[in-house]
């Protein structure tokens, strides 16, 4: 699932390509991706409207028109906003295309079709549960200790909680849990001043790097989770200490990754270097 890494890179690179660009034409053909409103007012409201505003709150993204409507992405498992050529193939995955008056498209192509769009006037109607953005001063030792206080769920389990950090997900909990040296399965609310604290510039820190190297790219050349606008993958996969490496030596002490299922989801740690 693209996570704040990954949705950071598509609003800094949709910017400078979709800004003042106006949308001439709008298709749906799978009218569940369109949360808000329906489909089919979905099409016609957009149509004739431009980009103004690029920005992002947790996983999602908020592309502004200059009507003061937002259009709200959530990527999900597997969705992806691509900015092609004019007559660039629609293949069967691409269920919405926004025309531009520059004779490009944009194509949102989701294999899973779990990602979803609003269109809405206030974004807070969909962003009102998130909690403080991880890279902002909101985001403190302080905040993540009172938010972690008493808690026996996991720490993993608790750092995909969007409500206490907005935006972190699977691959960046894992790896932020090893840089912060915190066995995944630790109850939250046992972490020591120390630990809460290191865990907090660890989260910051992953986070940052995943922003400079413009995400991670995971899966086959046809099934990746997260490309780029341009088509082109992230490059933090090559960074990963934990993530998807089971078996292989911990680039630390050498111990070989293991994976566990925490809250669900696949999780990846070294057992020697996390306690």
């Amino acid at each position: 699932m693209p996570e704040l890494p990954e949705v950071e890179t598509y609003v800094r690179e949709l910017e400078p390509l979709l800004r003042g660009r106006r949308i001439t034409r709008a298709a749906v053909t799978w009218p569940r991706t369109i949360a808000a409103p329906t489909a089919t007012m979905f099409v016609d409201q957009i149509a004739d409207q431009r980009f103004s505003d690029f920005s992002r709150r947790g996983k999602y993204m908020l592309l502004g028109l200059e009507s003061g409507d937002t259009l709200i992405v959530h990527l999900r498992m597997t969705g992806k906003l691509l900015v092609m050529a004019g007559d660039a193939p629609v293949d069967k995955h691409t269920h919405v295309v926004l025309d531009l008056d520059n004779g490009q498209r944009v194509h949102y192509n989701d294999t899973r079709k779990f990602g979803r769009m609003w269109l809405v006037t206030n974004p807070e109607t969909v962003l009102r549960k998130l909690g403080p953005e991880p890279l902002s001063e909101a985001f403190s030792p302080a905040h993540l200790g009172a938010a972690l206080a008493g808690r026996s769920a996991a720490i993993k389990a608790l750092l995909l909680n969007q409500e206490i950090i907005a935006g972190v997900g699977n691959i960046y909990a894992d790896e932020a849990l090893f840089a912060a040296g915190i066995a995944p399965l630790r109850a939250g609310g046992d972490l020591s001043e120390a630990e809460v604290t290191a865990l907090h510039n660890a989260v910051r820190r992953v986070l940052a790097a995943g922003i400079a190297a413009r995400g991670s790219s995971l899966g086959g050349s046809s099934l990746q989770n997260y490309l780029r606008p341009s088509g082109e993958q992230g490059g933090f996969q090559e960074q990963h200490q934990v993530f998807r490496r089971t078996g292989k030596p911990c680039r630390t002490c050498g111990q070989p990754i293991e994976r566990i299922i925490v809250a669900q989801r696949s999780t990846h740690y070294c057992p020697h270097c996390q306690r």
